[in-house]
């Protein structure tokens, strides 16, 4: 069995600063969304939004409660009392948390790198305050770097045995379950490759009357989760297949969790936003063709997170097997403990020294 090193203390302080960091920087965006809320009900809307009262406030709270929960997150991977949530709610809203904003970090730099930052077609961005644009950009911005640097660190120290390994390590998979993950990477894959081609200017299943809203900005995000979608159906085969054997474990383990969160959380997003189409929302895709996408999208994220925790399971029940047969865990370092055949017969020095007296002192006796 592989042996558990424990994560440095310097590391666990990083884990409390990007946390603490993550709560303290969604709370401005948590403030921003309870202000329009509140303005709402007292009737100051923005005439642009295209929305009536309920429809605002309904989508405007459902923020707010996304924020709060996402404010706990931050501050159950600072604090002690995080590891005393029981681990499936905790890992569901680590994992949605982070795949809706962690796999934006690589957009982000390069939509600010070439100024298409908010280059939204219409009136929305430039009707924004400039108090409520801050506030959002530095909640997400600060929410995205600390979960990208906490939940590593967290995940680390309480399930290790998802970081520690290489992939020819891995035992193998079932026929029948290798065929049902291949169809949904298969999906994930199919995904990347339609948003790669809408990327670059494809127009195939894209509503004519709606494509000249799209500006760089949103080419930009198409591409960034075509990347992420093509990346995880990768990460998700090499766990499949344990290629390359010498990779480390925890490369594609925490890749194909960062994909499934994104293809999920974003695909049930946008698919809430395609069937309700609150104001004057309306995709660029043709309706059955946003739909269908969405809901491969989400599909694909359940099928690739099974992948990353299938993954687990069989190295937790690995190294069950190992201590089992080796009578408990193996301590980390040297196996003094459990000499060699060949070592446990080797006489030592006062023994020889021993049988070398008495072979002499025969000798002696024969001569005399």
């Amino acid at each position: 069995m592989r042996s558990q090193m424990p994560v440095h203390p310097r590391w666990s302080a990083v884990r409390k600063v990007a946390g603490y960091g993550a709560a303290s920087t969604l709370s401005l965006y948590l403030i921003v969304k309870v202000a329009l809320v509140a303005a709402a009900l007292l009737g100051i809307m923005p005439a642009q939004s295209g929305m009536d009262t309920t429809e605002w406030v309904t989508l405007n709270a459902i923020t707010v409660v996304m924020s709060l929960v996402g404010v706990a997150l931050g501050l159950a991977l600072a604090q002690g009392w995080g590891r005393l949530i029981p681990g499936p709610p905790l890992l569901f809203f680590a994992w949605v948390g982070a795949g809706f904003l962690v796999p934006m970090i690589p957009y982000g730099i390069v939509s600010f790198l070439l100024g298409a930052d908010g280059a939204q077609a219409g009136d929305d961005a430039a009707a924004m305050p400039g108090w409520e644009t801050i506030g959002i950009g530095v909640g997400f911005t600060g929410m995205a770097v600390g979960l990208a640097v906490a939940l590593p660190i967290y995940l680390r120290e309480r399930w290790p045995r998802a970081f520690l390994g290489r992939l020819g390590e891995l035992p193998g998979t079932g026929r029948r379950a290798r065929l049902f993950l291949l169809i949904g990477l298969m999906a994930s894959a199919g995904l990347g490759l339609l948003w790669g081609y809408w990327a670059l200017g494809g127009r195939l299943g894209l509503d004519p009357a709606h494509i000249g809203r799209e500006a760089l900005d949103g080419l930009l995000m198409r591409g960034n989760w075509g990347a992420w979608a093509l990346l995880g159906a990768g990460c998700g085969w090499a766990l499949i297949a344990a290629r390359p054997s010498r990779l480390p474990l925890w490369v594609p383990m925490a890749l194909a969790f960062l994909a499934s969160g994104s293809l999920f959380a974003w695909g049930c997003w946008k698919l809430l936003w395609t069937v309700v189409r609150p104001g004057d929302f309306a995709t660029s895709e043709y309706p059955v063709v946003a739909v269908i996408e969405h809901a491969l999208s989400v599909s694909a994220g359940l099928v690739l997170v099974a992948v990353v925790l299938r993954t687990y399971r069989a190295q937790a029940a690995d190294s069950a097997d190992d201590g089992t047969r080796t009578g408990g865990p193996r301590p980390p370092g040297p196996a003094l403990s459990q000499p060699t055949r060949s070592s446990a017969r080797r006489p030592d020095k006062d023994q020889l020294r021993i049988v070398g007296l008495r072979r002499r002192a025969g000798q002696v006796a024969d001569a005399g």
